[in-house]
């Protein structure tokens, strides 16, 4: 998958979500080396009525996995923002679309895997810590049977 496949997909998501009530902006031009393709608001509201701001890291698998990977050096980044920023990760996969709501779930023990040194432009692997989340930790927004 090419980087403006990628981009693609990732804009298709904000568009899809913003019409279900949230208010989100794609990031991707923003920084290259930012942890997350989207910024915004949640459609919930906090108990002043206020929207809750979010930022999104999304994933394109071509391949089905029961597990969806986090790296976990994406995760201590996003944890790192503002404790009242709601971090979240989408994955869409060959079966489905998945958004884990991290800030809400209990994270499995860390595992490492061979993974590419970037996410498109390298073959080259190098061992990383990652979570491998189970899918009924996330909020499923689709089923692709």
């Amino acid at each position: 998958m090419k980087l403006e496949q990628v981009q693609e997909y990732e804009k298709a998501v904000v568009f899809l979500l913003n019409l279900d009530g949230w208010d989100l902006k794609w990031t991707g031009n923003e920084d290259k080396y930012k942890h997350y393709d989207a910024s915004g608001y949640t459609p919930k509201t906090d108990n002043d009525g206020n929207r809750i701001r979010c930022v999104i890291e999304m994933k394109f698998r071509n391949k089905y996995y029961p597990e969806k990977l986090l790296e976990k050096s994406k995760l201590d980044y996003l944890m790192s923002m503002n404790k009242d920023i709601v971090k979240l990760y989408f994955v869409a996969d060959e079966k489905g679309n998945y958004l884990f709501w991290l800030n809400e779930i209990q994270l499995p023990k860390i595992s490492k895997r061979y993974c590419p040194s970037t996410t498109l432009w390298s073959n080259k692997k190098e061992l990383k810590e990652v979570y491998l989340l189970k899918e009924n930790l996330a909020s499923r927004i689709n089923w692709n049977n």
